[in-house]
Formats: structure tokens, C-alpha cells, sequence
């Protein structure tokens, strides 16, 4: 029995051949009127796109850009440098990748960059989140044009939930209440949380996991209110000292974001440190492990993360459905368990 065509599709709907082109390859805008004919005719006859065919005849390159928050965050120099990686064998598939930046915190910022990629022939976009209704409308204007997004390692509550590629961050945080806990075997303490901005949804569900924990089965130990870093290694440093100045019976410090080189830093001069629980292994953080001065990495595994990104977006911008897809587990490091050796250097941060 022969294969229904799109030529076939588009008789069935009463349209043009190229208007049911259209509709299928989200090309141009068309009414929703017309493109509801064309998807009826679909389902009707069984029609399914040969996208590979497809994307030959028309020579098609996707456009894949990947914003990230700038500055010197050290894991997100590891996603650019991974991205960068992957362009290389992207480029053989018809896929260019390409890194953005946008100010890190910055939601009018973020949603400013947002609108000007709006207006450029983009086939799909993987952002990091942030908290705050400045995303709305340009994240609207993204879906109204055809424009896919995907957030990448923090989540976008304005986007469904199977198109966040990260892992759980609450998760995240209750792992990291659990391993402080554990620590204290009983006794009383006191916790230092540290926190990049609270406009990152990572941020804020890592702090809010390790508070549910501690407060539900770990009342020994109380928690200070928390430090604002910025992902800034300086920051972190000087707010670190301050805190331990101010409160030398802290017992516990956990650093949700980045600006880990700090931490390292200010906890080198202390003789009986605190039980330290950082976030994602790069080298200055592997480092601060073999040298006793964190207790606990937690890595989001972002290899993992940026591939699975880049399949999402293909699908999103063929207009396929999505099959569910995992959370990325991320994994606890100590410093008996590492992994050889990191060959990619990094700036410390």
C-alpha cells in the first residue's frame, strides 16, 4: 500500500502544497484555522514526515544557540568548553552550535538578549533560567514565532516541564542536607548556606531541599541565614571569612552555586574547618577535595547535559513529538572516587 504523500495531506486539508509545507516545517506563519486542517489531515492518513529528506532537499543548517550567564564561573567555562567540543562533529550533521552570553542574575537582561534573538533565523535556543516575570513575553514572543526553547541546567516554570534538561535540584539540596546531617553524627551545629542570587531557580531549590532536611531530621543544627555569593570567587572569599569570624561555631557550609576557588581559599587558613559540600567538579574544586578542604562534590554530569540538550532541540525544531526523557543523576564525589584526571584546564573560580 503506497505511503501518504504531502501531496496527498494537502488535498485532504483543501490547502496548497505549500501552505501544508508550511504548517508541517513551522516555516511561515499560518492561521490556526488552516494549519488545524493540515494536522487533521495528518492524523487522518497516517502521515509521517521524512525530516532527513526533507532537511537534504533544502540544504537545511540548524541554528542552535546556547545562552549562558557571562563572567567566570568555572562550570559554565567547562559547558562552553564542551559545547565547543561538539561543534566539531555537529558540523558534519548540518548543526552549527553557538555560544551566547548574557549578564548572569539578570532577568531584563536575559529577556533583552532573548527579544534580539527573536529577530534572527534561529532553529532553537537552551537557556539557563531564571526566576522572574521579565521572561514572560520575551519567552511568549519566542513560542508565538516558532522559536523553541529548552532550559539547561536551571529550569523556566513558563516552559513545559519535559523541555528542562538539569537535574533535580531540590534533590540536589536534600543530598547535600543529608550528607551534613550525617556528618554531625548527633551533635549541635550550624550551618552556612551560600547562595549565587535568588533569582536562579537552582539556587533557590538546592537551598530550599537542604533546609527541608535539616529542619525535619536534623534540629541539632541550625542555619544561618544565607550568604549572598554571585558565583564570585572574591565575594565568596570575603563573605566567607566574615561569617566564620563572626561565628566561629559553624560547623557546616554548603555552597549551592559557584565561586568555589574562594571557598578553598578562605578555608585554607582554618585549622578545624567546617564540613564542606560544593557543586560540580572542575579543577579547582577536585583539587580543594585531594587537599582536604571540601568533603563533598555534587556534579550535574553537563557532557551529559549539553548532549541531551542537543537532542531535544533537534526534535523541537523538526516539530517531532518528544519521548520523556530522565532527569540527568548527578554524582557525589569524595576523594576516594575520582575520576582521572580532567585534561580541559580552567580559570579558577
Amino acid at each position: 500500500m503506497r505511503k501518504p504523500t504531502l501531496g496527498d495531506v494537502a488535498q485532504q486539508a483543501g490547502v496548497s502544497y505549500a501552505t501544508a509545507d508550511r504548517v508541517l516545517n513551522g516555516r511561515a506563519k499560518v492561521s490556526e484555522k488552516t494549519a488545524k486542517k493540515v494536522r487533521t489531515a495528518v492524523h487522518e492518513l497516517q502521515y509521517e514526515r521524512n525530516v532527513a529528506a526533507a532537511n537534504l532537499s533544502r540544504q537545511r543548517v540548524y541554528r542552535f544557540v546556547f545562552v549562558l550567564p557571562a563572567g567566570q564561573n568555572a562550570f559554565f567555562k567547562h559547558v562552553r568548553e564542551i559545547i565547543a567540543a561538539k561543534a566539531v562533529g555537529a558540523a558534519r550533521l548540518a548543526i552549527s552550535l553557538e555560544i551566547q552570553e548574557a549578564p548572569a542574575f539578570d532577568a531584563p537582561g536575559l529577556g533583552a538578549h532573548l527579544d534580539a534573538l527573536a529577530t534572527q533565523p534561529i532553529d532553537g535556543i537552551a537557556v539557563v533560567g531564571l526566576e522572574d516575570d521579565a521572561l514572560l513575553a520575551p519567552l511568549n514572543r519566542l513560542s508565538e514565532i516558532g522559536i523553541p526553547v529548552v532550559s539547561l541546567v536551571s529550569s523556566l516554570p513558563t516552559l513545559a516541564q519535559n523541555t528542562y534538561i538539569g537535574i533535580d535540584n531540590v534533590m540536589a539540596g536534600r543530598t547535600a542536607g543529608r550528607l551534613a546531617g550525617m556528618a554531625h553524627t548527633g551533635r549541635v551545629g550550624c550551618a552556612q548556606v551560600i547562595v549565587g542570587g535568588l533569582n536562579a531557580r537552582d539556587h533557590i531549590e538546592r537551598l530550599n531541599g537542604f533546609q527541608q532536611v535539616i529542619e525535619a531530621d536534623f534540629p541539632n543544627i541550625e542555619i544561618r541565614p544565607v550568604i549572598l555569593g554571585r558565583d564570585d570567587a572574591e565575594t565568596v572569599y570575603a563573605q566567607t571569612l566574615t561569617a566564620l569570624a563572626v561565628n566561629p561555631q559553624i560547623t557546616a557550609i554548603y555552597n549551592v552555586g559557584a565561586g568555589n576557588s574562594g571557598l578553598g581559599q578562605a578555608l585554607a587558613g582554618v585549622p578545624q574547618r567546617p564540613f564542606c559540600i560544593v557543586h560540580e567538579l572542575v579543577a579547582h574544586s577536585r583539587s580543594a577535595l585531594e587537599n582536604n578542604l571540601f568533603d563533598i562534590v555534587i556534579d550535574q554530569r553537563p557532557e551529559e547535559e549539553i548532549t541531551a540538550a542537543l537532542d531535544l532541540l533537534r526534535l523541537l525544531s523538526d516539530r517531532l513529538p518528544l519521548p520523556p526523557h530522565d532527569l540527568i543523576l548527578p554524582t557525589i564525589f569524595v576523594r576516594d572516587n575520582l575520576p582521572p584526571r580532567l585534561s580541559l584546564t580552567f580559570n579558577q573560580n
